[in-house]
Order: C-alpha cells, then structure tokens, then sequence
C-alpha cells in the first residue's frame, strides 16, 4: 500500500515519503504545517487513495483522551435503576465507545485523525501513549481488553500551538508541511481549478506572495484562502488586467476579506499605502 497522492490533492515526494515511511513503521504520523496548507485534507486523501475507511476524531480544548477510548454513563444507569429498567443489569449498555475504540473494532484497516492534537490539555498525548503504541486498551467497568484487530493507519495534526511532550513525539513519525513554492501552488490551483485563466492566477499569486512577504502581518494569507479568493474572483469576473494593473499605492487588493483575516493586518496595509502614497507625491 503505497500513498502517491490523489487527483485532488497534490502530495510532493518528500510528504509522500513521510505517510509511506509511517505505514511501513506503523507508527502515528505526525502533520505539523501553518493553518490552511492540508493537513486535515492529507487523512482525508490518504484514505482514498488506499481504499481505506476514515475515522475522524476532532480535538477541542475541552476534549480528554478516555473520550477517544469509551465513556461510561453512571447518571444514565442510576435513573434506569431507579425505574427498575431491565438494560441497567448489563453494565456494557452504558459504555459508549470512542473513535479509538471505533478503529481498533474495524475488521478491516482504517486511517485515523486525531485532528488539532494541540488545542487539549498537555497531558492529552501522554494520556495516549500506551495506546497507540500497544494498539490496545483495558475497560475497568467490563473487564475487557480491547486490542486492535487490524491496526489502523493514525494521522495526528498539530498547528504547533503548544509543544508536544518528547515520550510522545519519539512515538511518532513526524513531517512538516512546508508552504507550497510558487509551482507547486500552480498545480494546487489547477487542481481546484481547471480551467482558470492562467494570466489571472499569475497575477493574483504575485498579489498573493506580496502580501505574505509583508512583515508584521499577524497571520499570513495560506493555501486555502489564496483558494478562496481566486472563486471569488471568477465568480465576480474579475479581469486580471485590474489585478495587474493595481496602483501600488492602494490600500488593498480586491476582495481583501477572503486573504486578510484580522483588522490589525488591514490597517497596517492601509499605513503602508498611505506612506507609499506620500513618497510618490
């Protein structure tokens, strides 16, 4: 099983070589990359690509690691006692089971995300680490030791938030997505993109490339929103000659809300144009 990227998502070599590296090691991938450069979507087309199923687990800071493993109802099973229902003498009515346990049932392999590792606690990996590495876990409320039947391809993303403990990242296979080169951005947009107009991307990734040399910018345009606004482009019929022709002194490039995402970036492009603006006088 070879990963070589897929129709709609261009892979380089180097993070092609780093998910087959994985697979051959079965140790979790680790994904770290700005926001906006794929690394949720790389699960996604990597599941494809194999055939695979996908089991997508989304972190949020509240999110505890026995959540992906199985959770166990007590309040539901005390009221269901209290009602004299028959399902409470089963205590496994009331586990509910995790992505985790989800994968490691699967009679056949799946690939599972673990998206956005970062956002929980700082003992969240660690919490992990017995798991994923033993593909197994014991249920105290039944007795039972659940073990993966086929053991999954795992996918974890990190936007680099907070950093990883060191037990947990010597378990893993790590890649950092780099931000796409200028060629490589071409193929991405042609992928979304067939039948653009090749001038007009030409001059909105001049534009875009600009902006994301800017220093001081709090957060840089990414992959995804140079996606964006080039729809939007098409979709209001934007010819590239207004892009190309763009006075250097105005304040910022059209249909700005989809690159720009904070008004300290905004205002401080409006400062730059305004001081253009007056050493051209």
């Amino acid at each position: 099983m070879k990963f070589t990227g897929t129709d709609n998502y261009v892979a380089t070599d180097d993070l092609q070589m780093a998910v087959n590296a994985a697979v051959t090691l079965q140790r979790p991938l680790l994904i770290k990359g700005e926001p906006g450069t794929g690394k949720t979507l790389l699960a996604e087309e990597v599941a494809q690509s194999l055939g695979l199923k996908l089991i997508q687990w989304h972190i949020k800071s509240t999110t505890k690691a026995q959540q992906g493993l199985y959770e166990y109802d007590a309040v539901s099973r005390l009221r269901d006692s209290q009602l004299g229902v028959d399902r409470v003498h089963n205590i496994a009515n009331y586990i509910k089971r995790g992505k985790l346990w989800e994968a490691f049932d699967s009679d056949e392999r799946v690939v599972l995300l673990i998206d956005e590792i970062d956002k929980a606690d700082i003992e969240f990996p660690n919490d992990l680490l017995v798991e994923l590495d033993r593909m197994e876990f014991f249920v105290y409320e039944t007795g039972e030791t659940v073990r993966a039947r086929q053991r999954p391809i795992v996918i974890i993303t990190s936007n680099n938030e907070k950093e990883l403990p060191d037990a947990f990242l010597r378990r893993c296979f790590f890649h950092y997505i780099s931000f796409p080169d200028r060629d490589t951005m071409h193929r991405i947009v042609d992928v979304h993109y067939p039948g653009i107009k090749q001038q007009l991307v030409r001059e909105a990734m001049d534009i875009f490339f600009q902006l994301r040399e800017v220093p001081g910018l709090k957060k840089k345009p990414s992959t995804s929103e140079l996606i964006d606004w080039l729809k939007l482009l098409m979709a209001d019929d934007i010819p590239e000659e207004v892009l190309k022709n763009r006075d250097s002194t105005s304040a910022i490039p059209p249909l700005y809300g989809a690159l720009l995402k904070n008004e300290q970036d905004v205002h401080m492009l409006e400062r730059l144009a305004f001081m253009a603006r007056r050493e051209n006088r």
